[in-house]
């Protein structure tokens, strides 16, 4: 499980006279059990990529806390990293290397090896439906495949709690569709995941719950359905368009 508690987080940028303060993440709180996938919902500049950046330990929070299986992410960070899998906007794999080396190089780093490390590779690759790149230099790879390499080396070490940032952004179809399913098969397995997204029908055919941030504050946590209700609303896009930017957009 994930707790957040009043998160807040402010960014300085510039000197002297040029000096400015963005207030990132302004008071942020919401639970997400395991089990079930929660979706994280905001306009651009809501502060979703920094709050999953302090939940990842990237960042440290100003104030309020945040504790990922129990453990802070500011006091106890590497009890954190040990249960966590993170799947980040930049996927950040290294060309020279083969899919499975780069996974491979993941895992070690995790403490794993041997044929147990590569039995959990292929199993990852045979999830994910990529076992033919495996062997293949990740450089030149599709946006979907790089995803898939990226999403299998977060898995390695097979994490409760699971964080991705914009995962199906620049998918086709056919890899949107393995991903989900690839999701749904983590909740199934009692997994914590909580991601961010801008496709509502993702958000409504894979979540259970959903928190909308706007301006760096929490102004929904619960259930679709109860945020529809919230704001009379009959699909979550009006929903949410509703609550984050208010009547008559």
């Amino acid at each position: 499980m994930i707790r957040v508690e009043a998160l807040t987080k402010t960014f300085v940028t510039g000197r002297g006279r040029q000096r400015v303060e963005v207030h990132a993440v302004r008071g942020v709180s919401f639970t997400a059990p395991d089990g079930a996938i929660t979706a994280l919902l905001g306009p651009n500049g809501a502060g979703k990529t920094t709050t999953l950046r302090m939940l990842s330990t990237l960042v440290k929070p100003d104030s309020g806390t945040a504790q990922v299986g129990g453990a802070d992410v500011a006091r106890e960070p590497t009890t954190v990293k040990a249960t966590l899998g993170v799947l980040s906007d930049a996927r950040g794999l290294y060309t020279r290397l083969t899919a499975r080396e780069n996974i491979r190089y993941y895992g070690e780093l995790r403490g794993l090896g041997g044929d147990a490390l590569e039995a959990r590779i292929t199993a990852l690759a045979t999830l994910l439906e990529f076992e033919p790149l495996l062997e293949r230099r990740t450089e030149g790879f599709s946006t979907g495949e790089k995803l898939k390499v990226a999403l299998a080396r977060a898995l390695v070490h097979d994490p409760q709690h699971v964080l991705l940032d914009e995962p199906t952004n620049g998918l086709d179809v056919v890899s949107a569709r393995a991903l989900r399913r690839m999701l749904s098969r983590l909740r199934e397995a009692g997994k914590c995941l909580v991601f961010s997204s801008h496709v509502m029908q993702e958000v409504e055919a894979l979540c259970e719950r959903v928190v909308v941030v706007a301006k760096g504050q929490t102004l929904h946590e619960g259930t679709i359905a109860e945020l529809k209700a919230r704001t009379a609303q009959a699909s979550l896009e009006d929903a949410f368009v509703e609550l984050a930017f208010g009547q008559g957009v």
